[in-house]
C-alpha cells in the first residue's frame, strides 16, 4: 500500500506591520498637509486695513492703528470714554459711529487737537533744547489732567478782589 501524503501549504502573506504603519502615516501626513495648504490659499486672506473716514484734524496718511492709539491717549487724558465725543451708531446703539459728526463735542475736540498741534509747532518747537529727546510737548493732559473739563491756570490773587464800582451818588462829605 502506497501511502501518499498530500501536503497543503497554506500560504498566507506575511504582513509586515511596521512597513504598513509607515505607509499609512506618510499617506495621512501628505493628505493633511495638502489639505491645509489648499485651504490656506483659498480661505485665509490677509485682513484689509480698516479705512478711516471723516478725518479732519489729524493727518490724512495716518493708519487706523495710529489714530486708535491717539484716541486711547485722549480717553486717559480726559478721563472719558469714546461716547464722550463720538455719537452712537444708528444701527447698533451699543457701538459708536466714529465717522459721524452728530455729537457737537467732536467739533470741540477737533479744535482742541488743532490748537495743541499749532502750539507745539509754533511755540514749543522753537524753544532751544539741550537734549531734543526730552522735549516736553503740550498734550490734552497738560490742561485736562484726567478731567473732561480743562483746569484753569492757577493764579495767585494779590490783595482783596476788586468788586464792581459803587452805584449811585458819592457819599456826602462831613464837616462842610
Amino acid at each position: 500500500m502506497n501511502q501518499s501524503f498530500v501536503y497543503f501549504e497554506t500560504s498566507k502573506p506575511v504582513i509586515d506591520m511596521k512597513q504598513n504603519k509607515r505607509k499609512f502615516l506618510v499617506t495621512l501626513l501628505l493628505i493633511v498637509s495638502g489639505t491645509v495648504g489648499i485651504l490656506s490659499f483659498n480661505t485665509i486672506q490677509q485682513p484689509q486695513p480698516r479705512k478711516l473716514q471723516n478725518i479732519k484734524a489729524l493727518p490724512a496718511d495716518w493708519t487706523y492703528q495710529q489714530v486708535d492709539h491717539l484716541m486711547d491717549e485722549y480717553k486717559v487724558d480726559l478721563g472719558v470714554n469714546c461716547r464722550y465725543c463720538h455719537a452712537a451708531d444708528k444701527n447698533n446703539p451699543r457701538r459708536t459711529d466714529a465717522a459721524s459728526d452728530d455729537n457737537p463735542k467732536k467739533d470741540i475736540a477737533r479744535n482742541m487737537i488743532r490748537m495743541t498741534m499749532e502750539m507745539n509747532q509754533k511755540y514749543i518747537a522753537t524753544i532751544a533744547h539741550s537734549d531734543s529727546s526730552k522735549v516736553q510737548l503740550i498734550t490734552c493732559n497738560t490742561c485736562h489732567r484726567g478731567a473732561a473739563k480743562p483746569f484753569g491756570p492757577i493764579v495767585a490773587q494779590q490783595g482783596p478782589p476788586q468788586g464792581p464800582p459803587p452805584q449811585g451818588p458819592p457819599p456826602a462829605q462831613k464837616g462842610k
